[in-house]
C-alpha cells in the first residue's frame, strides 16, 4: 500500500514537470532572445530614415542602422531570417525597452545622462553632429538665423529644443510625428529649416526625389553619440554588444557600411568612436 502511493506521488510530479516543460517550451518568438535555436530576435529601428533606418516599399530593410543591428544580431547567434525589425519612433523608445517590445534599440538613438536614467547603452558606434538641413537658396547659414523662423524637428528628439535654448530663443518650434513629415513640410514651406543629427539630413537629402533641392548648413551644433538601447540593468546584452561592435570594427565591416550607406550623400563621417568613450 505504502508502495503504490510513492508511486502515485512520484507519478504526479513527473505529470506536473513534463506539463511545465510543454508550456515553457513553446516561445521562440523573442522580444530579450538569447540567440539559442531557431527563436526569433525583436529590434528596434526607424523606418523613415535614408541611409540609417529605411522600411522600403517591398518590405525590405536598409541602413547603417539596420547594417550594424544585423551584425550585433549575428554575434548573439541570429541569422538575418531570425530578425524582426520593430519600428520604434523617437518618443516610444524608453518604453519599447521597458515593456520588452524588443531586444535592443539601433535607431539614431543619442546617449545622454536623462536616457541613461531609463536605458542601459552600448557603445557608441557613431559619432555625429547636429546640423541644419535647409531649402537650397535659403538665407539661414548660422543657427542664430533662425530667430523668428520656423524650426522642425521630431517629437521625442532634443535637437530642436537645443535650438532654441542655446542659439536661437525665438525661433517657432514645430515638432511632427517623423522626419518624413519634416522635410515635406520644409519642401512646402510649411518649416524654413530641419534639425537633427548631420547623418540623418544627408540621407534625406540624397534622395532621388530630393536631389537638388535642400542643402547642410554644415554645422557642428552638438556631439551626438550614438549607442544602441537596451532594458535597463540588462548588462550582460550590454557586454555582448560592445563586443559585436569592436569586432564589426576591427573586422572592416563597420567602415564598409558607412561607405555603403552614406558615400552617395559625400557625408564625412567621423572616426569610429571607442567603445564607454562619449565625446561631449
Amino acid at each position: 500500500m505504502k508502495l503504490r502511493k510513492v508511486t502515485a506521488a512520484s507519478a504526479a510530479v513527473l505529470a506536473l514537470a513534463l506539463s511545465a516543460t510543454a508550456c515553457g517550451g513553446d516561445s521562440k518568438d523573442e522580444g530579450s532572445g538569447s540567440g539559442s535555436g531557431g527563436g526569433k530576435i525583436k529590434i528596434g529601428i526607424k523606418y523613415d530614415q535614408p541611409g540609417l533606418g529605411l522600411k522600403k516599399p517591398d518590405g525590405s530593410f536598409s541602413g547603417f542602422d539596420v547594417d550594424v543591428a544585423t551584425y550585433v544580431a549575428k554575434q548573439l547567434g541570429y541569422k538575418p531570417d531570425q530578425i524582426e525589425f520593430v519600428e520604434t519612433k523617437s518618443a516610444d523608445r524608453e518604453n519599447a525597452l521597458a515593456r520588452g517590445d524588443v531586444k535592443f534599440i539601433a535607431a539614431t538613438y543619442s546617449i545622454n545622462d536623462e536616457r541613461k536614467k531609463k536605458v542601459d547603452f552600448a557603445g557608441p558606434y557613431l559619432l555625429a553632429h547636429q546640423d541644419l538641413l535647409v531649402k537650397k537658396d535659403s538665407k539661414i547659414s548660422e543657427a542664430t538665423d533662425l530667430n523668428g523662423e520656423k524650426l522642425c524637428s521630431v517629437t521625442g528628439s532634443t535637437s530642436a529644443q537645443n535650438v532654441h535654448d542655446d542659439f536661437a530663443p525665438k525661433a517657432q518650434l514645430r515638432e511632427y510625428s517623423g522626419y518624413s513629415e519634416c522635410i515635406a513640410g520644409l519642401q512646402s514651406g510649411a518649416v524654413d529649416a530641419l534639425t537633427t543629427d548631420d547623418s540623418i539630413l544627408a540621407g534625406f537629402a540624397s534622395q532621388d526625389k530630393y536631389k537638388g533641392q535642400f542643402k547642410l548648413a554644415g554645422l557642428k551644433l552638438s556631439n551626438e553619440n550614438y549607442g544602441i538601447g537596451v532594458k535597463k540593468g540588462d548588462t550582460a546584452t550590454v557586454n555582448k554588444i560592445n563586443a559585436a561592435l569592436e569586432k564589426m570594427v576591427s573586422d572592416g565591416s563597420w567602415q564598409k557600411a558607412v561607405d555603403a550607406n552614406f558615400g552617395p550623400a559625400g557625408y564625412k563621417n567621423e572616426p569610429a568612436p571607442k567603445i564607454g568613450v562619449i565625446v561631449k
